[in-house]
């Protein structure tokens, strides 16, 4: 038997009001933390484990010195910080479920192995990169038709801090280095979002992944809509109104941008493989039978929808979004806003205030548990996207920033 609604939403008041209460105290008990107090807990936002004796001391005899920051740093020499904080940091980017429930996977050690190494992490969308397995651990070499070299490292329960390398990207999955975009172009990131429909859907959760915003949050209707595919309805429900309102705000900035793909599909078999577990990144480098030029057949999905719409050519694309409202995610003025494959369309992103600014929103949650949402935090947040950029995009100073912010200080 139910409770009353009335009963129901008592009880519901009162552990919100418990929960408000738990993290007042909380608060106020961080505030008046000391050293050794601060440095658990940045040891336990960082890494998820507590730290030995020790690197405690250590930590804390940093934060006594004045430099938290170099105790942040220390706690990231912990494995659980790359085996487990970082694998579910990422982990949700490389699913449309956006669960950090997935095996390790190319993507996911990319971005593991890229924060280790300090690197400019705008690389993560346009490098020829990849980090796989130490060769030495006797793994199944990296396939681009499964995923047990990734499932094995995992299993294999070697650190992952100090058993990934990193590798050019074209000479393991077969693409011209010229034609890899650093994660876009990962196996994991293809099986999610390049197999069938109109590879839309790597734009979409790429911009919702790294510029933290979906579709509705961009849509600008006062762009033109010249190159919005044949798939598209004019008048959905015989209504051009839904179109013009709606419909045109996302795919006038979308299609010219989701052009960068036209070169790319992940082919599986559906009946056997339904999950596509099987299946592999593959790249036009000759004319298409279906197209008869070197893009996709699924670019001629439901074609016949709008005729007079845009017959996509090739892979060049245009950032449309340098005009009108978009504007505001701080476009790199030293790019050119055009070019021709996923590799430029990934710099032309990465190099955005809006990646800078997501990154960095990102890891606060993360490591903060929760989202900023004060002045105080909004604050911070600029200050750490400006650090961000000052110590050449190195994403371990947000982490380290993010950890002495949230200690109680």
């Amino acid at each position: 038997m139910k409770a009353p609604v009335r009963m129901r939403h008592s009880a519901f008041k009162a552990c919100s009001m418990s929960l408000l209460i738990l993290m007042t105290v909380a608060y106020a008990s961080a505030a008046g933390a000391g050293p050794r107090e601060q440095a658990k807990r940045i040891h336990d936002r960082i890494a998820g484990v507590p730290p030995a004796a020790a690197i405690l001391d250590s930590m804390a005899q940093d934060i006594s010195a004045g430099n938290p920051l170099d105790a942040a740093f220390t706690a990231m020499d912990d494995p659980a910080f790359y085996d487990a904080t970082l694998k579910n940091f990422a982990a949700p980017w490389t699913n449309e479920a956006m669960t950090p429930f997935v095996p390790l996977n190319d993507y996911t050690a990319t971005v593991i192995g890229m924060v280790r190494d300090g690197e400019d992490f705008r690389k993560i969308l346009h490098d020829d990169v990849l980090y796989i397995g130490d060769p030495g651990l006797g793994l199944t070499p990296y396939s681009t038709s499964n995923n047990a070299h990734y499932v094995e490292l995992e299993d294999s329960g070697e650190p992952l801090k100090d058993s990934l390398r990193k590798v050019p990207q074209s000479t393991y999955n077969g693409l011209p280095s010229s034609a890899t975009a650093g994660v876009i172009t990962s196996r994991a990131a293809a099986r999610a979002f390049f197999s069938a429909g109109t590879n839309r859907a790597m734009f979409r959760f790429t911009l919702i992944n790294h510029m933290c915003s979906d579709l509705e949050q961009v849509a600008d209707t006062s762009l033109p809509p010249d190159r919005i595919r044949q798939d598209v309805s004019r008048s959905p429900g015989g209504d051009s109104r839904v179109f013009l309102n709606n419909c045109v705000g996302c795919h006038t900035g979308m299609d010219p941008m989701t052009q960068a793909f036209a070169y790319y599909d992940f082919e599986y078999n559906p009946d056997s493989d339904p999950d596509g577990a099987l299946g592999r990144l593959v790249y036009n480098t000759v004319n298409d039978p279906e197209t008869q030029s070197r893009v996709q057949g699924k670019y001629l999905i439901n074609s016949s929808t709008f005729e007079p719409g845009y017959v996509t050519p090739d892979d060049q694309w245009d950032n449309y979004w340098r005009q009108g409202v978009n504007r505001r995610l701080g476009w790199d003025g030293s790019l050119p806003g055009s070019g021709s494959g996923a590799k430029s369309l990934g710099k032309e992103w990465a190099y955005s205030d809006a990646f800078a600014e997501c990154q960095v929103k990102k890891v606060f949650r993360n490591v903060c548990l929760r989202p900023p949402s004060n002045s105080a935090d909004y604050a911070k947040v600029d200050t750490m996207v400006s650090n961000f950029r000052s110590q050449d995009f190195n994403l371990k100073q947000v982490f380290a920033e993010s950890a002495v912010y949230c200690a109680g200080e």
